[in-house]
């Protein structure tokens, strides 16, 4: 259990939080981050870097026709924008290029996905496995949620249990 002192102004207030004890068998919809911001495949790398900018995100999972197509990370899309300075001139190509390239341009269009359902254990394999930290979570071909290495690591700070070994 965790205890947690909120002060407001001359009162203190003791809550009592109860966390659950991460099981890597669960299903990833108990971690995962559901109904997650996505870009539509035309919209222009101005709104993903708006989105970037705005949102404390890493991915975002890019759809055509309410279905998923492909994910932006964060590196991708600051790997596109290498090489400018802040110079007058790159500032106004890199709007140039911001406005007149689209998320399908530079979006990984082959994807590991996951269903709600999936276990935690399964997600965390692939992250071993592979060099990316996001796995969106699709039931059918629409998407419902995104699993990031964040979520585990996330849950696993507030789990008791998880410290009990330390």
């Amino acid at each position: 259990m965790i205890y947690v002192i909120i002060s407001e102004k001359q009162s203190v207030h003791l809550w009592l939080i109860k966390f659950k004890v991460m099981n890597i068998l669960d299903p990833v919809s108990v971690i995962m981050t559901p109904d997650p911001i996505t870009v539509d495949a035309t919209d222009s790398l101005a709104v993903v870097s708006k989105i970037f900018s705005t949102h404390k995100i890493h991915h975002i999972p890019v759809t055509e026709n309410g279905e998923l197509v492909g994910i932006i990370s964060k590196s991708d899309f600051l790997f596109f924008k290498r090489g400018f300075s802040d110079s007058e001139a790159d500032k106004a190509m890199e709007e140039v290029r911001m406005n007149n390239y689209s998320a399908k341009e530079i979006m990984t269009k082959k994807l590991a996905k996951l269903e709600p359902e999936d276990k935690i254990n399964v997600a965390i394999e692939v992250f071993k496995e592979n060099l990316f930290h996001g796995i969106p979570v699709v039931e059918g071909k629409k998407i419902v949620g995104i699993v990031t290495t964040y979520d585990i690591i996330k849950r696993l700070a507030v789990d008791n249990e998880a410290y009990a070994g330390y």
